[in-house]
């Protein structure tokens, strides 16, 4: 047993220096009926992904598919020790859009509870553990159905430790979440990461959320927004050239099947076979290699009980 700070992977604790090259934002399995006939639920198509990014030389992925969106638990230690790569699973709640009104309701009262057993016990009957809360803002702002989903998460965070990763719609609203969980619920901002910046490329409002301590998660390429991915090189760089280089984070976000490299996508692979080099050739090596390494390390590390 791992003690200390330690990442909670579906395999058991490990320190985080063991995770080794990390995608620190992606999906295995996704399923919600905003993807009608492009969920991912095939589970050799999840593995062979998993080999090919660590034939590419990845060690660790982060799973960001919450709860109600068929994150098939019970396969995630299998595929991770068949492919030989660290899984770490979330516990959360997306966009209320993804979900039936019936589900919603019934967990009126109870989310703060549910995600708190998900990280300690497990994820529904599978034994699985989570290692962190994902969630999710608006276009610009916070409806209801966000702010009760993030106060949530600030209760299970402050009763666990555990992380909060939260997707921003095409990457806008970074300062709302950090004065909704850092400001009114006390969330520590070195423990909230916040995905899709490459979406909404406002290097402003990057630094900002910089500055305020978050993690900055840079995750695509994305066919939806590839109209500002080859902005990310830039953003990166800007964050990093001002001292923010221990914040940031890369992933890949596949959430679609045609996306997967074993259906002719980029997939998981693309971040250490294109990203990586062209992030190198913009910021070096050695801020690259700590961004996937050291960087998710302290990210998703946690002092479980």
């Amino acid at each position: 047993m791992t003690t200390g700070r330690a990442v909670r992977t579906v395999l058991g604790d490990v320190s985080p220096t063991e995770l080794g090259v990390c995608d620190a934002h992606d999906h295995l399995f996704l399923s919600s009926p905003q993807l009608p006939g492009q969920e991912l639920r095939d589970a050799s198509a999840a593995r062979a992904e998993l080999l090919a990014f660590r034939e590419a030389g990845g060690g660790s992925v982060m799973q960001w598919t919450p709860y109600g969106m068929g994150r098939r638990a019970a396969d995630l230690p299998l595929l991770s020790r068949d492919a030989g790569v660290h899984v770490v699973a979330a516990t959360g709640l997306h966009q209320a859009v993804h979900y039936t009104p019936e589900l919603l309701d019934r967990l009126r009262g109870r989310l703060a509870g549910l995600f708190v057993s998900e990280l300690t016990e497990g994820l529904a009957t599978s034994g699985v553990r989570a290692g962190f809360i994902k969630v999710a803002g608006g276009f610009h702002a916070l409806d209801a159905h966000a702010r009760w989903t993030m106060t949530a998460a600030a209760e299970a965070h402050h009763a666990t430790g555990a992380p909060i990763a939260v997707h921003l719609e095409l990457g806008t609203g970074a300062l709302d979440v950090l004065d909704l969980l850092c400001g009114e619920l006390r969330v520590a901002p070195d423990r909230v990461i916040l995905g899709h910046l490459n979406r909404f490329p406002d290097l402003v409002v990057h630094r900002q959320a910089a500055e305020a301590g978050a993690y900055l998660a840079f995750d695509g390429p994305s066919r939806a927004n590839h109209a500002t991915d080859w902005r990310m090189p830039d953003a990166v760089r800007a964050l990093a050239d001002a001292g923010f280089g221990d914040r940031l984070l890369l992933g890949g976000d596949t959430t679609t099947a045609g996306a997967r490299s074993v259906n002719g996508g980029p997939g998981l692979p693309y971040l250490l076979r294109r990203v990586r080099p062209r992030l190198e050739l913009a910021l070096g090596e050695g801020l690259v290699e700590q961004m996937l390494t050291e960087n998710p390390g302290r990210a998703y590390a946690v002092e479980w009980a």
